[in-house]
C-alpha cells in the first residue's frame, strides 16, 4: 500500500477510534504495565488517544509518550488528564526525544504498523537508546494464524444490521510476513474503506531485534494474566531489559 504512511492510520480512524477499537484487554494490560514499571519514567510509542496512557496517570504513574498522528493526540488532549500529559509527535522508526526512560511499552499490535522489518529493527534500536541502563521495553502482539487463509486470502464479516454490513478482508504474503487488510463498511450513507497493511512478527524474530538492539529477554507470557507462552497461544507478550553494564 504506498499511498500508506505514519499518519495515515490518524487520519483514516481518529475520529472513531475509541469507538471501534477496544480489544477488551484494557484494564488487565494498565495492570501489569504498573506493576512492572514502577515509579519510574515511562514512555509509551504510539500513545494514540491515551487508552492506556490514561488510567496510569490516574494511578499516579509518571507517563509520557508519542504518536505519528496529530490527530489521534488531539483526542487525547481532549479528555480529562489528557492535556496534562508530555507528548510529542514521531515516528516509531525514527524517533528522537533527548530523554531517557526506564520502562517503555508498544502494545495491541502497534510494532506490526510498522511495516518493514527494516524500520522495525530501528525501532528497537531507539527504544535501546531511551532507555537507561536497567531500563525494560514491553511488546504486546498477535501471534500470525495461517490457517486462517485460502490462497492467502481470507474475508470474514465484523458486523451485520438491517441497514449495514461491515467486512473485512485481508491478502497475505507469507514471504514478506505482511498482511493488507481492507475493512469496508457500507450502510445507507455509502460505503467507507479504511485500509491497514501490517508487518507481523515471529517471537524469535523479535527477540533477534532486541539482541540486535543490545537489550536482552527477561519474561514472556500469553496474555496479560502472564500466562505461559504456547504453540497455540494467540498473541504474546515480551519483555526486555537494557543491561546494567551498558552504563
Amino acid at each position: 500500500m504506498k499511498e500508506y504512511g505514519p499518519t495515515t492510520f490518524g487520519e483514516l480512524n481518529a475520529d472513531e477510534y475509541d469507538a471501534l477499537h477496544d480489544p477488551g484487554t484494557t484494564e488487565d494490560c494498565v495492570d501489569l504495565i504498573a506493576r512492572l514499571a514502577g515509579d519510574g519514567e515511562i514512555l509509551e510509542l504510539a500513545i494514540g488517544t491515551g487508552r492506556i496512557a490514561l488510567p496510569l496517570k490516574a494511578r499516579g504513574l509518571n507517563i509520557s509518550g508519542f504518536d505519528a498522528s496529530p490527530e489521534m493526540l488531539k483526542r487525547l488532549k481532549d479528555k480529562p488528564g489528557g492535556a496534562e500529559l508530555q507528548t510529542w509527535v514521531a515516528d516509531m522508526a525514527t524517533f528522537e526525544l533527548g530523554r531517557q526512560f526506564d520502562f517503555a511499552f508498544l502494545v495491541f499490535n502497534t510494532l506490526y504498523n510498522l511495516t518493514s522489518q527494516a524500520e522495525q529493527k530501528q525501532c528497537f534500536q531507539h527504544v535501546a537508546r531511551h532507555l537507561n541502563p536497567g531500563g525494560r521495553f514491553l511488546v504486546e502482539a498477535f501471534m500470525p494464524n495461517r490457517e486462517r487463509f485460502v490462497d492467502n486470502q481470507a474475508v470474514r464479516t465484523k458486523q451485520v444490521g438491517f441497514d449495514r454490513v461491515w467486512l473485512e478482508a485481508v491478502e497475505h504474503d507469507p514471504l514478506a510476513q505482511t498482511l493488507h487488510y481492507q475493512r469496508i463498511r457500507i450502510d445507507q450513507h455509502g460505503i467507507v474503506l479504511k485500509p491497514l497493511p501490517m508487518r507481523y512478527v515471529w517471537p524469535a524474530e523479535l527477540d533477534l531485534m532486541a539482541e540486535l538492539a543490545g537489550l536482552r529477554p527477561v519474561s514472556h507470557w500469553g496474555g496479560w494474566h502472564q500466562q505461559p507462552l504456547t504453540a497455540t497461544s494467540d498473541m504474546y507478550i515480551k519483555v526486555y531489559e537494557k543491561p546494567l553494564e551498558d552504563a
